[in-house]
């Protein structure tokens, strides 16, 4: 006998809705056990019903395998955020190396527009001097 195939939607009636859940919640742990047994691999399950009650399964002490769960999360986000925190250093890099040519820039600025002129060489002042004489496009 082969079953039909079921329309994947929310169950209306409230009794037949609470009996797939108990089967196919069963049904889950069942498997579950049957993988951890097979493979001896380390399995937990855990469901909320929507009464907030909540079953579990697990083939070890679930506390051990949520604890691993959360050490593999940690990991795991560490590591895909790691380009990102580079990312970030090279901006800050580029950043500094903005502010120190603005700096420059700025300086340059004041002594064409004759401010700080003391502090200049003579090469310097007759170096703003032939810019000056230079045609301004701007």
């Amino acid at each position: 006998m082969v079953r039909g195939k079921i329309e994947i939607k929310k169950i209306e009636n409230v009794t037949s809705r609470q009996v797939t859940f108990s089967k196919r919640r069963s049904g889950l742990f069942k498997k579950a056990h049957e993988l951890s047994v097979l493979c001896d691999a380390q399995v937990a399950a855990m469901i909320f019903s929507q009464k907030g009650r909540l079953y579990e399964f697990a083939s070890s002490d679930i506390r051990n395998t949520i604890k691993r769960y959360a050490e593999y999360k940690r990991e795991y986000f560490v590591a895909e955020t790691h380009p990102i925190e580079q990312y970030v250093q090279g901006l800050k890099k580029e950043m500094v190396t903005m502010v120190k040519k603005i700096e420059v820039l700025e300086v340059h600025n004041r002594k064409m527009m004759g401010q700080s002129l003391a502090s200049c060489s003579v090469k310097e002042l007759q170096e703003i001097a032939t810019d000056r004489e230079k045609p301004s496009y701007c």
